[in-house]
């Protein structure tokens, strides 16, 4: 377990910080932002975790703990000899889980929403974005160094639950905004 008795070290006020196999890189390198993008999902999806109702609550209380995991993964970029937290496929069909049972309730879509409808639908959204923004770094990751793939799949998974969620706030799919293609463009 992590112990944290002084939380300032001035270790990284040069720029680099410490990797979980206590290799120094950049604050800037792409590992870094890609866990950095990761935990902003995760304190976006604490701000939705305000806004809703309980049952929600809990499965992202969930997953706010498996965002602290996947974090711990991408933190670890040499594996070797390292006891490691690593995302797993369970944590993927947790959410699969959780995405049919919602979208069951759901009416179908005839055409894209825009963010909105209510104030926790609007926070879900926000959380979504923040969260397939994470995953595209993620991917850019993937792309130069090696990493756990599930990663990716986790993320991937989990901004479609989120998109699941909105519309269930939105009273079931009732409240959501539907976007009207050109609606407001000038017509000759």
């Amino acid at each position: 377990m992590v112990k944290l008795n002084k939380i300032y070290t001035k270790t990284g006020d040069k720029g680099s910080t410490l990797l979980g196999n206590g290799k120094r890189v950049g604050k800037n390198s792409l590992r870094v932002d890609a866990y950095g993008s990761v935990d902003e999902a995760n304190a976006t999806i604490g701000l939705s975790i305000l806004r809703t109702n309980l049952k929600i609550k809990k499965i992202l209380q969930v997953i706010q703990n498996d965002l602290f995991d996947l974090g711990a993964d991408l933190c670890v970029p040499d594996k070797k000899n390292l006891k490691k937290l690593s995302i797993t496929k369970d944590r993927v069909e947790f959410i699969e889980k959780n995405i049919d049972n919602f979208n069951k309730k759901l009416s179908s879509l005839n055409s894209f929403i825009l963010p909105g409808g209510s104030e926790s639908s609007t926070y879900l959204h926000i959380a979504r974005t923040v969260t397939r923004r994470a995953e595209r770094k993620v991917v850019a990751l993937s792309e130069k160094e090696k990493i756990n793939p599930i990663t990716i799949i986790y993320l991937n998974r989990l901004s479609d639950l989120l998109f699941v969620l909105a519309r269930y706030t939105n009273n079931k799919g009732k409240k959501d905004i539907l976007w009207k293609p050109g609606k407001n463009l000038k017509r000759n």
